[in-house]
């Protein structure tokens, strides 16, 4: 299989962000989630929120590349063609999902600059978006979770959608993402 796209299926390079991505965004949420089990100031609390920082970081880097990719390839076809409203809104599911990926890690970037929280990467520091400000971290941070609510709807529509395309409508949408057996 060629890294590149081409007209009947996605590449290499797609596939693999593509999936890394959505191992990606597991680990995200459940660092998250796993650190509300722990005590407030507990090392596995603190453990687990470090990773969910620099998962999330990751996602950034990751989706800028993706974008990189979609931009400079190609779109496969789906076969057999759906409609021109099924188009539309894969479209602006696609592109909530894009800007979930980006949006997300920014707001935590900046919950934790606001915050005057160190901001881990990794073993680096990566610096303050903005100066400390108490009231607009924590306004930040209900954003930031928000749309993360929202962000586990929309990965389970777009899981959702796959199905749907793979098992109901039989058109190739779903396969055209999967690894190809050997």
């Amino acid at each position: 299989m060629s890294w590149k796209n081409t007209m009947e299926r996605y590449g290499s390079l797609s596939i693999g962000l593509h999936w890394l991505m959505f191992v990606l965004l597991v680990a995200v949420y459940t660092c998250v989630n796993l650190a509300d089990a722990f005590p407030k100031g507990s090392a596995p609390r603190e453990a687990l929120k470090n990773w969910h920082f620099m998962l999330g970081l990751s996602v950034l880097g990751l989706v800028l590349l993706r974008l990189l990719a979609r931009r400079i390839g190609v779109t496969p076809v789906i076969v057999p063609a759906v409609p021109a409203w099924q188009q539309r809104l894969g479209g602006v599911l696609h592109g909530a999902l894009y800007l979930l990926m980006v949006v997300m890690p920014l707001l935590g970037w900046l919950v934790l600059s606001a915050a005057g929280d160190a901001i881990p990467f990794f073993g680096a520091r990566l610096p303050a978006l903005l100066g400390e400000n108490k009231a607009l971290a924590h306004t930040l941070k209900e954003v930031h979770e928000t749309v993360g609510t929202m962000g586990y709807a929309l990965i389970g529509v777009h899981a959702l959608a796959a199905l749907v395309h793979h098992y109901v409508w039989r058109d190739n949408t779903l396969v055209r993402m999967l690894p190809v057996r050997r």
